[in-house]
């Protein structure tokens, strides 16, 4: 079985797809594919539903989940065997799939993964551009409001923009310079605060022959920190906005 995070929540069994119409029963298996083949307990699950105010009855209410749960993914993928993939453990409940069954996964799995090839930027820049095919829109669309999902959220969308800057550096580092310039601009202007998508935008630019435009980017950003969080920028950008200043060969 695959379940799919990245996006609208996709259930995939042997090819054939199934859906779950309630929040509530695909907040219970996002919340076990998050950690698969793990124990997830009672008590969370509980409070990912429900949070603060869970039904008298909280633990038959889950029960009553689960069942309807296995029997929608064994009905849906016309195996009656599936329903033994969410299995019930002394505390709580286990999803038998493996890592590599979950995108959100296998997405973290992969950008991990380019620490060690970081010198080859050809194959870093061709593993993120995978990695990142497997998001589908926001991460845990429709799973929720339970901390644990929204925590995983928050993880997998800063994972992403990690994936993103490293792909820019790959491609920088291969002199794909006014190729990847609209890329950046695009994130630059996205998250304005994120100086490591202003020093990539500049030294794009810089290195397609717009000095002017780098410098300017520089500027918006320092106002922008000032601004919003009363802040300069980090020493490690003001160096490189006086290499680009200076017509550095060291402005990228």
């Amino acid at each position: 079985m695959q379940v799919n995070l990245l996006g609208a929540m996709e259930i995939i069994e042997d090819g054939i797809s199934v859906v779950l119409a309630g929040e509530k029963l695909r907040a219970i298996i996002a919340t076990l594919a998050l950690s698969p083949g793990v124990s997830v307990s009672s008590n969370d699950l509980i409070d990912e539903l429900w949070g603060e105010r869970p039904p008298k009855n909280a633990a038959n209410s889950l029960q009553s989940h689960i069942a309807r749960l296995r029997r929608i993914l064994a009905e849906g993928s016309g195996k009656p065997q599936v329903r033994e993939i969410i299995e019930t453990s002394s505390s709580g409940y286990i999803l038998r799939i493996g890592a590599r069954d979950v995108d959100a996964l296998r997405f973290e799995q992969s950008v991990a993964s380019t620490e060690r090839i970081s010198h080859v930027p050809q194959q870093v820049a061709d593993r993120l551009d995978q990695a990142l095919a497997l998001w589908r829109g926001p991460a845990l669309l429709d799973a929720g409001p339970g901390m644990i999902c929204r925590t995983a959220y928050a993880g997998l969308e800063e994972t992403r923009l990690i994936a993103h800057e490293r792909l820019i550096d790959a491609r920088l580092a291969l002199g794909e310079y006014q190729g990847t310039v609209p890329e950046i601009e695009q994130l630059y202007m996205q998250y304005p605060l994120r100086e490591r998508f202003c020093e990539q935008f500049m030294t794009a630019l810089y290195h397609s022959g717009r000095q002017a435009e780098a410098l300017d980017a520089y500027q918006r950003t320092r106002h922008r920190l000032a601004h919003d969080l009363g802040l300069e920028p980090s020493e490690r950008l003001q160096t490189r906005f006086q290499r680009i200043l200076n017509h550095s060969r060291a402005g990228r």
